[in-house]
């Protein structure tokens, strides 16, 4: 079953001549019969007039302002159906047309749909209601138009009933590339995806980030500025203000909203960019108020009035500022020229829009380029049938071509041709003669495929069904004090980028970037952007980089950190600095210092153990344990003078493993050895059996010194192995690095050097012990000094180690090695050279016995009279001989030993050579 809807859309007016409406045709602007009929719809006219009186009776009304831009376009889409069909493309099928005047308005728009919607051939252009069109034959096979988005939306709903393909040069809206929505929707232009990338790609190179949208409150206006916020936002492009304009010239509330958006435009001051997305003719009234006012700004022009030469020859419109906008990429409009030249000898019975621009010629005729543009804008329908018979016609070539907008008429004819290649595959095994030979979901699915050369490329719908053409960036340029629109570059939609003819255009484009358009001053490197309480990311205050990050552009949200601790920067910096290396080097001054002193100690060791080797059989050499027991010692201080070379220069893994373990281990050899002395010294001359005793039990040099050094190394061992010193970097100075090496382990480092202090220790209490031996020989007393020095030195080198930091910590422990070495070394080896040079009377064996037997001659009675007990029971006796053998107590031989306060012992006497004997015992000992 099928319902029937009958359509005779009609203008009511009370006249009968050019523009009443008697029938359904008379409802067409233009047409011409064919095989096959492809619609138009274009707004001819910029508005439709609204009746006042009431109520309001559902008639469609006479329209006004005659569009010369749109009018152009409705006769490229006339000339391109005519090539067509003189050519050989469709191989004698006929292309025809009807085009119809939306007026801008979708209710009229609708109306035209319908028809188009209706049954082909139907005498009462009725539209069927079926539930399945796939057979349905309408009057139309495809639609060209419309002019505007929020239109497109509207007839493309109604078409999609049948799939009847509809191919826009104009509606760009990107809402429209929903293929769910609007499924039999084509356009031969970019979607508005594109455009508002450009403009913000335009904005963002310009340096602007504070700018104003002024757009129409329509479907095209909304979404055309949603798709420019997010792409604003993306980009840190913040919109000071937003101002909608109605859509209709003749909503009552349009001029107060002009006079609103002006006055904002003038309030603020620091935005110097507007964006507008509007009709031609309302960026007219715009900017007639804009030039009243003296607003001067940089005008971001859509791709609906970027071209639009009735707004560039506006009176004075060089005081707007700039207008630099946005146009379809335009072909070649050659043939379309010639077309226009041969206007004037075309019929006009069946092209009302053609007749009416006639009648406009005849009534503007008389005034001056503007005027006559706005005379023709300015006319009705109504006014025009008033005064048709009073005009007689004329003709002006020059109009016609100095109003052309080539995008528009290339995307107008290129849409032709794309439905003309696609009815060619339709046409390929079919009669395309006769009208039912198709349908235009067939026709549909061939257009989704189609490919057309332009320009000597291939173009075609993508899966959205809009075409990948490119953007002319368009610059309104004084030239001869006319205002001209050039190409100033193009915009590659798919790469993002804009393309520059030569370098002229070039710096026409630089010179935007002179002009300022932000929120906030620009922060300039080495500086960051701080929010402040404005809703607005662009409005910020510029505050310096911190210590130790940077920033290296203009305006950053954040400054970078430098990379790692290897890099520093400044309060305000631009970059990253590498720190300074720091060590102690062999060209510092006090390393230089510090490695004369090793290197003298160096000499003094071998000096003395040329000395000493020289000197190998004298008393003092025998004495000092004899020859290798001094080259031992002699070699570990050379070792230790050796070991401060590791703590200077850069800090390598073999240096800091080396140095502690080769001071540490050389430093316990040469106590070792020193203990040994001591303990040899203090056993030979010790009078105290108990203590020889002792002493004898512990004297096993060998052992001694492979046991003592042995656990040193043990304890390095470990150390090395588990907790290894390393090379480390100190950062705790600012702008510099400390190379340094990192005992690894403070626990093992005071390991080593509290086992050297204990050996050093046990060293000075046998060394204390054996101060008073006899003075020329006497080596226990300087060995104690040493060991102080040793003390001294290394108890304020802890605190001092413990605070110090840079590159002169390694310093500190050499200072401490070589005060401890020298010391030492010093106080052991020093006063026997001192004898050997200088005292050589004393070194001789004489001498030597002699001073062992005054010493011993002394100490031997004492012994042996304090070991005397006069009671077994009671307590011990001790006494102190004050003089031992005296010649007065002598007896026979025997020397007799008085304590003082007792009476003469004779019971307890020893033989008169008794001193000899000890002294053979101490020299043998020695």
């Amino acid at each position: 079953m099928a319902f029937v809807i009958f359509l005779i859309p009609c203008f009511v007016i009370s006249t009968d001549v050019a523009f009443s409406c008697q029938n359904a045709d008379d409802f067409v602007g233009a047409s011409s019969p064919g095989d096959i009929v492809i619609g138009g719809l274009f707004a001819v006219h910029s508005e439709m007039l609204h009746p006042e009186e009431d109520p309001i009776k559902p008639v469609i009304q006479n329209c006004a302002g005659f569009e010369i831009q749109v009018f152009l376009q409705t006769l490229a889409m006339i000339h391109a159906i005519e090539t067509i069909n003189n050519s050989t493309l469709l191989s004698g099928v006929i292309l025809g047309y009807e085009i119809y005047d939306t007026c801008a308005e979708v209710t009229k728009a609708m109306a035209s749909a319908l028809r188009f919607l209706s049954k082909f051939n139907s005498s009462e252009d009725a539209v069927e209601f079926k539930c399945n069109y796939s057979d349905y034959i309408p009057r139309v096979k495809a639609v060209i138009g419309a002019s505007y988005s929020e239109v497109s939306m509207a007839v493309s709903r109604l078409l999609a009933l049948q799939l009847i393909p509809q191919v826009s040069p104009a509606s760009s809206a990107e809402i429209l590339s929903d293929k769910i929505r609007f499924p039999s929707f084509f356009r031969t232009i970019p979607s508005d995806f594109h455009q508002t990338r450009a403009m913000t790609r335009l904005i963002c190179e310009s340096g602007w980030n504070w700018i104003g949208v002024i757009a129409t409150d329509d479907d095209n206006g909304r979404f055309a500025l949603e798709s420019f916020g997010v792409q604003a936002m993306a980009n840190n492009v913040c919109i000071a203000f937003k101002e909608m304009l109605p859509a209709y010239l003749s909503d009552s509330t349009f001029h107060t909203k002009v006079d609103r958006a002006i006055e904002k435009i003038v309030k603020e001051k620091r935005v110097n960019v507007i964006v507008v997305f509007m009709r031609q003719f309302h960026v007219l009234k715009l900017f007639k108020k804009a030039i009243e006012r003296n607003v001067k700004k940089i005008w971001i022009a859509s791709d609906n009035w970027s071209a639009a030469v009735k707004i560039s020859t506006i009176p004075n419109i060089r005081q707007l500022g700039t207008v630099v906008g946005f146009g379809f990429k335009s072909g070649d409009i050659s043939s379309f020229q010639e077309f226009l030249r041969n206007l004037h000898e075309k019929p006009t019975e069946n092209n009302k829009f053609l007749r009416e621009y006639i009648m406009l010629l005849s009534v503007c005729a008389h005034l001056e380029y503007h005027d006559f543009q706005t005379c023709i804008s300015n006319q009705s329908q109504d006014d025009l049938l008033q005064n048709d018979e009073s005009k007689h016609q004329i003709w002006r070539d020059d109009f016609l071509n100095a109003n052309i907008e080539p995008g528009f008429i290339h995307s107008t004819m290129l849409a032709v041709y794309a439905i003309a290649h696609a009815i060619k595959r339709q046409c390929k095994d079919r009669d395309c003669k006769n009208p039912s030979a198709f349908t235009p979901w067939e026709l549909l699915e061939e257009l989704k495929k189609v490919v057309v050369i332009d320009d000597d490329k291939e173009v075609k719908f993508d899966s959205n069904g809009d075409m990948s053409t490119s953007y002319d960036v368009l610059l309104w340029k004084e030239i001869d004090g006319h205002m001209a629109i050039t190409t100033m570059a193009e915009y590659d939609a798919d790469k993002g980028g804009f393309i520059f003819a030569d370098e002229e255009k070039k710096k026409d484009f630089l010179a935007l970037k002179k002009v300022q358009s932000t929120c906030s001053q620009h922060c300039r490197p080495g500086q960051v952007k701080k929010v402040t309480e404005s809703p607005h990311t662009c409005c910020y205050e510029c505050v310096y980089c911190p210590e130790n990050h940077y920033s290296n552009q203009t305006d950053m949200d954040y400054c970078y950190p430098c990379n790692n601790k290897t890099y520093w920067a400044p309060i305000n910096s631009t970059t990253c600095y590498r720190k300074t290396i720091y060590f102690l080097a062999w060209t510092d001054w006090f390393a230089v210092f510090l490695l004369l002193l090793s290197a003298f100690g160096v000499v003094l060791v071998l000096s003395i153990s040329v000395i000493f080797t020289k000197n190998l059989d004298t008393p003092v050499v025998k004495a000092s344990g004899g020859l290798t027991v001094c080259y031992i010692i002699l070699f570990s201080h050379f070792l230790i003078f050796l070991s401060t070379v590791f703590f200077i220069d850069i800090p390598t893994e073999f240096k800091c493993k080396t140095r502690q373990a080769l001071f540490g281990i050389s430093f316990t050899l040469c106590i070792s050895c020193i203990l040994i002395k001591s303990l040899k010294i203090l056993l030979a001359f010790s009078f105290d059996p108990k203590l020889q005793n002792f002493l004898k039990c512990m004297y096993k040099p060998i052992t001694t010194v492979v046991t003592c050094t042995g656990i040193q190394v043990i304890i390095c061992t470990f150390w090395l192995i588990f907790r290894t010193p390393f090379v480390n970097q100190n950062f705790s100075i600012p702008r510099s690095i400390i190379l340094e090496c990192n005992e690894g382990s403070i626990v093992a480092f005071g390991i080593m050097l509290g086992y050297i202090a204990a050996l050093a220790f046990i060293c000075f209490i046998f060394a204390f012990k054996g101060r008073k031996l006899p003075e020329n020989y006497n080596e226990a007393k300087f060995i104690t000094f040493g060991m102080l020095i040793y003390f001294i030195a290394w108890i304020v080198f802890i605190p001092v180690y413990a605070t110090t930091f840079g590159k002169y910590l390694p310093a500190v422990e050499i200072i401490v090695v070589l005060i401890s070495n020298y010391g030492i070394l010093c106080c052991t080896f020093l006063p026997k050279c001192y004898i050997i040079i200088y005292k050589q009377e004393t070194n001789t064996k004489s001498a030597f016995l002699k001073m062992v037997y005054t010493y011993s001659s002394k100490s031997a009675g004492s012994v042996a009279v304090s070991q005397v007990s006069l009671d077994s029971k009671s307590s011990s006796l001790r006494a102190t001989v004050t003089d031992s053998c005296k010649t007065e107590n002598s007896v026979n031989g025997n020397c007799h030993f008085q304590v003082p306060g007792q009476p003469l012992i004779k019971d307890k006497v020893l033989p008169k050579n008794s001193a000899r004997t000890v002294v053979r015992k101490r020299v043998s000992s020695i």
